[in-house]
């Protein structure tokens, strides 16, 4: 049957072995560093904890054959502190052919002091399995928002990752792409763009800090019920190893400024030329939404994204929809909650996550490939 056990260090190695079977189809990355970095992440650092550990599933033969990653975020509600459980990083050896250990390592997971649990990125079978558990996923937070700012150049960027000749008919994309860009008025807008792209009028995008960052973000998340507790100091950390994804590009850390100088709202993005501009995290006050997300589209648009790409939050939902911009599910957010109260609330959307509030801050997702 297996037995479930907290995470230790010299699990490490096994662990980075397990994720680059699973996640990177044995890639080359050094096992070594993501070993070092997994316990950082998982163990000894900022954001794992004791008291909620990471857990590991050791088979009936001994072999490591399960993990799932820990880290304990602190939040709040109103005014009453909230220790949050992010899951992440579920995963199980199919060599193995243990069929309940995932399932017993969501259910161990869920049975810490955490006021609720949460996962970012669960697939269809994750989910089905925190179903059985009492999870539920929360649908304005599981979608992927795409705009596409130069479509026949993103389809060859994409394609050319398996067919690296067809890098040749890029000039040609970026040719009907102008002829597109032309004919915008009798397209859809969704696969339309102005050229050039510009930003909303009466707002300015500036580079910024993280520690700017830090104070933009904590005033214009203090209007959700269900918000992160941390210092500046805290967000500006993450901030930095967010921008840590060089498999993504170059990170681009922003603000989005009124007529009056007064901040509408941030962003972290990374962007290659021509590819695709992957959105952390987007923040901005509540009657302002839209310019922002303009600002973010036409930021990434001037550096030469073919397209943008975001996760969704509830209070991003009507400026996304206002601007036909397509949604996909790749990956569900969850939750489990045992207090009925704060279940209502996370159902309701009153409550700020994903992105650095999530799992797209940690540096498993755009590095060690």
């Amino acid at each position: 049957m297996g037995t479930i056990r907290p995470f230790r260090d010299e699990d490490a190695e096994s662990v980075a072995a397990l994720f680059q079977r699973i996640f990177r189809r044995g890639g080359a990355s050094d096992c070594g560093a993501l070993a070092d970095y997994l316990l950082e992440l998982y163990k000894n650092g900022p954001t794992s904890s004791a008291e909620i550990p990471s857990l590991v599933h050791i088979s009936d033969r001994g072999i490591l054959s399960g993990f799932i990653g820990l880290n304990t975020l602190s939040m709040r509600w109103h005014d009453r502190p909230l220790k949050v459980a992010l899951c992440s990083t579920v995963m199980v050896d199919p060599t193995e052919k243990d069929a309940l250990a995932a399932a017993k390592l969501m259910k161990a997971a869920r049975t810490g002091s955490q006021d609720f649990s949460f996962s970012e990125t669960a697939s269809d079978v994750s989910l089905r399995m925190l179903r059985t558990v009492g999870g539920k996923s929360l649908p304005q937070h599981s979608f992927d928002w795409v705009r596409f700012v130069s479509p026949a150049t993103a389809a060859v960027e994409m394609a050319r990752r398996r067919l690296p000749m067809l890098t040749a008919t890029l000039p040609i994309a970026k040719l009907i792409d102008r002829r597109l860009r032309a004919r915008r008025q009798r397209m859809p807008r969704w696969l339309a763009m102005p050229n050039p792209v510009r930003p909303p009028a009466g707002f300015e995008t500036r580079a910024i800090d993280p520690a700017e960052f830090a104070g933009i973000f904590l005033a214009l998340t203090a209007r959700f019920a269900v918000r992160p507790d941390w210092s500046a100091e805290e967000i500006a950390r993450l901030v930095r190893e967010a921008m840590a994804k060089p498999a993504f590009g170059t990170p681009v850390l922003a603000a989005v400024y009124d007529r009056n100088q007064r901040p509408a709202g941030a962003f972290l993005y990374h962007v290659r030329e021509n590819g695709t501009a992957r959105v952390i995290q987007m923040v901005a006050s509540e009657h302002q939404t839209g310019a922002v997300l303009d600002a973010l589209i036409a930021d990434a648009a001037g550096r030469g994204a073919s397209v943008v790409r975001g996760r969704t939050q509830p209070f991003m939902m009507n400026a996304i929809l206002t601007r036909r911009i397509p949604l996909f599910n790749v990956a569900s957010s969850a939750y489990h909650c045992r207090e009925p109260e704060l279940a209502a609330v996370l159902a309701n959307g009153d409550c700020f996550l994903n992105g650095l509030v999530g799992e797209q801050w940690s540096r498993l997702i755009g590095d060690f490939r």
